[in-house]
Parts: structure tokens; sequence; C-alpha cells
């Protein structure tokens, strides 16, 4: 079902969350039907001093910071590498990587070709208001022979976000690169607040929009088991960064993957382990 811009800027303006949600949840069934992915992130600082810390259980080992220098960069990517034994790397921001690149005097596609050559399999995540060129960093990701683990907004900059969503499809429709879009904020705006209402209703509004972008994303870190839940009646059909620690203090019920398991099934849905390459992970 095609949605014209008429009925987008109806549906955009309209409090009837409902009928949204169902618009969105119909686009979602069309490419996924139930089921739901999710991925269980191990973190580990971008210091160089910091210990690597990444239980055999993660789908994906993400390096989280900014680097100092391209060096650095090399360097911890290549401490982490050896450390995970094939468990799928992700690393950086691609905003960071344009400024280090700025910084460095070179080109961002040589900074990434050195960074793939050092055990990047993934550039983290691609923000996307952040970035000075999205299409063409995007681009260059994929040409540097690396992916993209997901798009991502880091801050809310406007009440209304379909004119943002909108350019995101555009982007996704001239690299077509795009696997998964995380469309709720990284940091709040101060001056552009959201309620759990504003945050399922952009969630819904991406999965409309950006029709071409295979999954809509909802960080079960940042966001919480609750609002995850809802968001993936309304259009999501991915879950990022489920720890990946095993231990259950209280119980093997209480584990962070027998919760989103039992929270994705709550939501009617189908869960299924992935890693960072989106690959299907069997029990």
């Amino acid at each position: 079902m095609t949605i014209t811009d008429q009925e987008l800027t109806t549906l955009a303006a309209s409090h009837d969350i409902i009928n949204l949600g169902m618009i969105a949840d119909d686009v979602r069934r069309r490419r996924h039907g139930t089921r739901t992915t999710f991925v269980r992130v191990a973190e580990v600082p971008a210091d160089l001093d910091a210990p690597i810390a990444a239980s055999p259980s993660a789908g994906e080992v993400r390096i989280v910071g900014a680097p100092a220098s391209r060096a650095a960069a090399l360097d911890r990517l290549r401490q982490v590498a050896d450390a995970v034994h094939g468990i799928p790397l992700s690393a950086f921001s691609l905003a960071d990587l344009e400024q280090l690149a700025a910084r460095e005097g070179v080109t961002l596609r040589a900074l990434l070709e050195g960074l793939g050559a050092a055990g990047l399999e993934l550039v983290a995540e691609a923000p996307f208001d952040l970035l000075q060129d999205a299409r063409r960093s995007i681009e260059e990701v994929n040409i540097a022979g690396l992916a993209l683990a997901r798009l991502t907004i880091d801050r809310s900059s406007a009440p209304d976000p379909v004119p943002q969503l909108k350019q995101v499809a555009d982007v996704q429709r001239a690299t077509g690169v795009v696997r998964a879009f995380a469309p709720l904020p990284r940091r709040p705006n101060p001056s552009v607040p959201t309620t759990g209402y504003d945050d399922i209703k952009r969630v819904a509004l991406a999965r409309i929009v950006a029709e071409n972008v295979p999954s809509i994303q909802v960080n079960w870190a940042l966001y919480g088991p609750k609002l995850a839940q809802v968001a993936l009646t309304v259009g999501a059909d991915d879950v990022d960064a489920v720890s990946a620690d095993d231990a259950a203090p209280l119980g093997v019920r209480r584990s962070a993957l027998e919760e989103v398991r039992r929270n994705i099934r709550a939501a009617g849905q189908e869960p299924v382990e992935r890693n960072g390459r989106f690959e299907r992970i069997t029990a």
C-alpha cells in the first residue's frame, strides 16, 4: 500500500495512534511476518587501556566511544579483534570518523579501509543528523568493504519527524545499503522534549515513510522493555543492544535473553536471535 503525501500529512497531524499503528504494522508484517529479530551486544570501550570483556554469547561486539586518533583506532581494533574470536565486530560513529578523517588529513574511504584491514566489520552507527554528507559517507562505508550496522538519530530536532524521515528514505533510495534504522533519538533534546506517545508515533511514521529500509529498530538498553514492546506492535521489527551477559542471579527466567524473548512474544511476535551480520543464531 502506497501512502500519498497528503495521506501522510494527515496521519502525522492526527492523534489517532491506533490507526497509524495499524498501518505501520501492516507494512511491517508484509515484510517480516511475525518475526522480530534481536541482537545481544557486548560493549567494549575505545580506550586502549580498558579491559576487553566480551561474552561468547554476544552476537555483536561493539567498540563504543570516539577514537583519539587514527593510530589509536587501529590499535584498539586489533586488540579487540584478536580477543573476540570471530564475533562480528562493530565500532565507532560514522560522524566521529568523518571528523577523524578531516583531522588526520586523509579521505574517509582511506580511513575506513584501514579500519577494515585492522579487523572492523561494521561501522556501529551513522547518526543521520550529525553526518556532514550522509549519502556520500554511507556510500564510502560500502565502497570500503564494510557494512553499516544501523542508521540512527542523535537528537530530535523538530516536533514533526516526517521531513527527516523522508530524507532517510531518499538516502536509502540512493544507496540501498541501510539495513536497520533506529528512529528514536540517542540523546534527549531539552528544546524538543518527547513523550512515550511521541516516541511510538515516530516509530510508526518511520516504518511507513522509510518503507525501503528493511528493519526499523528500537534500542533495548536506551528505551527499555516496555517501550520496545509497544514499538513492536507499531512497525518495529528489530531490537538492538540486548545485554550479552548470561548471568541470572534471580533465575534463568530473569536473564536478559529470556526477558527479551518474553517481551517479544507478549507483543504477538516470534523472537529470532541474530548476530551483527543479521544472520540467524540457532539455539
